[in-house]
């Protein structure tokens, strides 16, 4: 079974959060509630700074994941 690269994650400990799961490389949760990055990867220099670039495209990434899947709840 192939995983989906987003997943929507819940937690009644943290009721207002949004968590939104990155599956693949590089995998980490973000709170869209205040958009606060855990990153689930350990990274060298060079890395930190190819990611610096990917991050914004992945955080927006999983925006649109969320706003998709709330959309087809809606529906």
């Amino acid at each position: 079974m192939e995983l989906p690269k987003f997943l929507l994650g819940d937690n009644t400990d943290h009721p207002s959060a949004i968590f939104v799961v990155h599956t693949e490389y590089p995998r980490f949760i973000i709170n869209l509630e205040n958009d606060e990055v855990e990153w689930l990867e350990e990274f060298g220099r060079e890395d930190e700074k190819e990611l610096e670039v990917e991050t914004e495209n992945l955080i927006r990434a999983a925006t649109e994941f969320y706003d998709r899947e709330v959309q087809r709840y809606e529906a």
